[in-house]
């Protein structure tokens, strides 16, 4: 299990199943908001942007939670690598596993920022505040906090800490995010010490700004005044934090401990009934995946997140599962598929012609992997959106076709006459498929990359047609594989295939700073439309912000991003997802590769998780719960110490 850190907020998934398009500001929906008919400003105990929430104001907690869930006992957990920081929110240094858990916010998420509640999309609950006011026009926002919100160290969090905590991510946060962020909330004012308002740059798409101000991690003001620390500097040193959990213990490279804060103040909150039950949460670092999964064999850690397919298929035989001591656990995943894939560096000439693309894509054979290396256990992957209403399907129709056609020239024509991209096929019988190899070399032809003598392929100067893979050598030994057969293709191609392995530190340096051909990374699954959109796939910081690996800067998905976020209803706001969905797949910036729809997961008989599991979180480090019962009989059998 890999756990990365979100430097900022996480960018919200946008619900889009079982939503209601509010008609009128004025109408309640559920009891989620009231609104003032003279002044148009809506008070509610949450946000989302069509005005519809599911829980009212008087929720006793979220209905896929157990209520009764005892509090005590730990979970422990693997990830991979190394780290040198426990400050995950700058660009220097690694940060360690689940650094962001101590840190809430206005609007309240999962723990290890997963979504909740975790029953719905879209949907955000008040936390650090009671309740927030904004107009109809959504110019502004007022968050109106909660008095009794305490630092771990007992000092109040109150509207200074917030503004104080905004203005930290733009002064010393990433360049991406603060200079999107300056151009759409130009100001903040603390009213009191509990109140704290944020006003919206006019002409601008209302979306993604009351939620945007809502994630902003609560800091100490007072903490780094004190001791002099910025945000943009790698330290073990951890500011204080308001959330349900704090550091107990860091030991570098080896592992990192939190425990539950004996006071913290949220703890009855209806937001946290029957969530964070766990005493401790525990995270063991390896170096690779084999040795940890040795060490989960020998209970050094009780819970594991397979993402190995030859593991899950064939390596949980072993004597604590043949027992009933480990159980092995298929649990829907009702989130789409994460987009990740074999991403291209668009910064390398080489592959700014797409034909070069679209050539060394064929060189991956799916279904050959899929069975040879996975067991048949995935599906492949095509969208943006993949599985869900706002996937683009076929050639454009209807509200999707008017979206497009209303962007003018900008458009590429072919995206109107032709079906969407979809993933090639290719023969399951051998790794090198021919008809995709003959596919690859007119394209390469064509793209004046020939073959020579030596059957190297080189340009019209002699240059010589080399892509490198960066890859982290902490990593799956299936992801290695499967990558080593795809660089064998591209040989076969006449392509100087050259796999650099590299450790985990050196990865994320080279990640940062896009020293690579190719990569194995990712891109957010496509739901709704949000502002985020312009650092992972607008033009204006491609060459420079984290979240585009691909560097991809197209004037067309530009306008469809500006367009899109001016949707003012569901229906517009489904067509511009769709465009998006297709124009990406259109630019053409990853290979594809494969998806799963279930989590596999496999943890020591002593943790219980609600019979109904909610759809868009797996919840093990927030609504899991430890049953010492069940413990005691594992201890007492010797499977665990």
């Amino acid at each position: 299990m890999s756990i990365v850190p979100v430097p900022a907020r996480r960018f919200n998934k946008a619900r889009i199943w079982s939503v209601v398009a509010a008609t009128a500001i004025a109408v309640v929906w559920g009891g989620a908001s009231v609104a003032d008919e003279e002044s148009k400003i809506i008070k509610s105990h949450g946000y989302s942007f069509y005005g519809d929430l599911t829980y009212p104001a008087d929720y006793p907690h979220f209905d896929y939670v157990n209520p009764e869930a005892p509090k005590g006992g730990e979970i422990s957990i693997s990830t991979l690598g190394t780290f040198d920081s426990m400050n995950p929110y700058s660009r220097k240094g690694r940060g360690g596993a689940l650094s962001t858990m101590m840190y809430e916010s206005l609007l309240g998420e999962g723990i290890g920022n997963e979504a909740a509640p975790a029953d719905v999309y879209g949907e955000y609950y008040c936390l650090l505040c009671e309740s927030i006011e904004y107009p109809e026009s959504k110019d502004w926002v007022i968050f109106n906090m909660r008095p009794e919100a305490r630092f771990s160290t007992g000092e109040p969090v109150t509207a200074h800490d917030i503004a104080f905590s905004h203005n930290l991510l733009l002064d010393e946060g990433l360049q991406s995010y603060a200079e999107a962020v300056r151009k759409r909330i130009p100001k903040v004012e603390v009213i009191d010490d509990y109140t704290i308002k944020f006003y919206f740059t006019e002409g601008i798409s209302r979306r993604s700004l009351i939620d945007q101000v809502g994630f902003v991690p609560a800091w100490s003001k007072k903490w780094y005044e004190e001791t002099g620390a910025r945000l943009d500097e790698s330290r073990l040193e951890a500011s204080p934090g308001s959330g349900a959990y704090m550091i107990e213990d860091v030991d570098v490279n080896r592992r990192i401990s939190y425990k539950r804060n004996p006071d913290y103040w949220g703890k009855d909150l209806p937001f946290n009934v029957g969530r964070g039950n766990f005493d401790r949460i525990r995270v063991e670092y390896f170096g690779d995946e084999n040795s940890a999964f040795e060490a989960f064999k020998s209970g050094e850690y009780t819970y594991r997140n397979e993402g190995n397919s030859k593991q899950w298929a064939t390596a949980y035989d072993f004597p604590k599962v043949q027992d009933g001591y480990v159980v092995k656990e298929e649990i829907a995943d009702g989130s789409p598929p994460t987009p990740s894939g074999m991403i291209f560096n668009l910064g390398r000439e080489v592959l700014q012609d797409k034909r070069v693309r679209e050539a060394v894509a064929l060189a991956f054979n799916f279904e050959w992997t899929n069975e040879s290396l996975q067991y048949g256990l995935f599906k492949q992957r095509g969208s943006f959106s993949q599985g869900t209403p706002r996937m683009a399907i076929g050639l454009p129709e209807e509200d999707e076709l008017a979206f497009l056609e209303g962007l003018g020239d900008v458009v590429a024509p072919e995206m109107l006459t032709q079906e969407v991209r979809m993933p090639h096929s290719s023969g399951a019988a051998r790794l090198l498929d021919r008809r995709n190899a003959r596919a690859a070399s007119k394209l390469l032809d064509d793209a004046g990359w020939i073959v020579g003598d030596d059957g190297k392929r080189r340009n019209a100067a002699g240059e010589p047609l080399k892509l490198t893979f960066l890859l982290n050598s902490s990593g799956s030994a299936t992801l290695s594989a499967v990558v080593e057969n795809y660089m064998s293709n591209l040989t076969s191609f006449g392509v100087e295939a050259v796999l650099e392995r590299v450790d985990a530190s050196q990865y994320t340096a080279r990640e940062r700073d896009r020293d690579y051909d190719m990569i194995y990374d990712q891109y957010p699954a496509i739901l709704g439309v949000g502002t985020g959109f312009n650092q992972y796939f607008g033009s204006e910081a491609a060459s420079f912000s984290l979240f585009n690996p691909a560097g991809l800067a197209s004037p067309m998905v530009d306008a469809i991003i500006e367009k899109a976020l001016a949707a003012q209803s569901i229906e517009e706001e489904a067509a511009a997802v769709k465009a998006l969905d297709r124009a990406l797949r259109h630019e053409f910036i990853m290979i594809p590769v494969w998806y799963n729809d279930v989590h596999w997961t496999a943890y020591y008989d002593q943790y219980d998780h609600p019979e109904a599991q909610p759809a868009y979180a797996l919840g093990y480090l927030d609504f899991w719960w430890y049953d010492e019962e069940k413990a005691q009989k594992l201890r007492a059998a010797g499977a665990l110490r």
